[in-house]
């Protein structure tokens, strides 16, 4: 072989690499685009089942407007949120409100035995573990494109191209501590 052929197979080698390396960083995007949409379809699911559970707590004489305002709030705060971290901001707001408003329901016997309240209650809860798996996942795949778009030598295909960090989706610390307070809901 003379010098020119394995210059160019060297050359070939080193662009196929640099492809590959852009191609799994487009493929690591994606991911991540699609992690935060599975997430994106399980808040909104929880945004449309408030309502029904505002309503049906609002049947009773005895609620606490206030706490329903904040739940309501919340709602609107998270269905109007643009980013990553505005959804976070709401999502942990809302689910401080949610919180508070489960440990009034222990307060009022009739509506803790209201089979649409234990229903609505029920699929809540069902959302909120599809949103936790959803967040493990997207902050999983986050983790690995943020380690690759700043690992060597993707950086160097990261930088020209323009892949920016993504950030995780977290508990803050006030949902941290509210979680390990928060009174277990038992459905049976």
């Amino acid at each position: 072989m003379s010098f020119g052929t394995l210059l160019l197979i060297l050359i070939i080698g080193i662009v196929g690499y640099f492809i590959y390396i852009y191609n799994n960083l487009v493929s690591l995007r994606q991911g991540v685009q699609s992690a935060w949409s599975d997430i994106d379809v399980q808040l909104k699911r929880r945004y449309n089942l408030i309502p029904a559970l505002v309503d049906t707590v609002k049947g009773y004489k005895e609620y606490e407007a206030s706490t329903l305002e904040k739940v309501v709030k919340a709602r609107q705060m998270g269905m109007s949120a643009n980013s990553v971290k505005e959804h976070e901001v709401a999502d942990n707001i809302l689910s401080q409100a949610l919180g508070k408003l489960f440990a009034l329901s222990e307060a009022y016997p009739d509506l803790k035995a209201n089979s649409n309240f234990l229903n609505l209650q029920e699929q809540l809860g069902e959302i909120e573990d599809s949103i936790q798996n959803s967040r493990r996942y997207y902050n999983a795949i986050v983790r690995d494109y943020n380690t690759a778009i700043e690992s060597f030598p993707d950086v160097l295909i990261a930088k020209k191209f323009n892949f920016t960090t993504k950030e995780f989706f977290e508990l803050d610390e006030a949902e941290r501590e509210d979680v390990k307070k928060m009174p277990k809901i038992d459905f049976n």
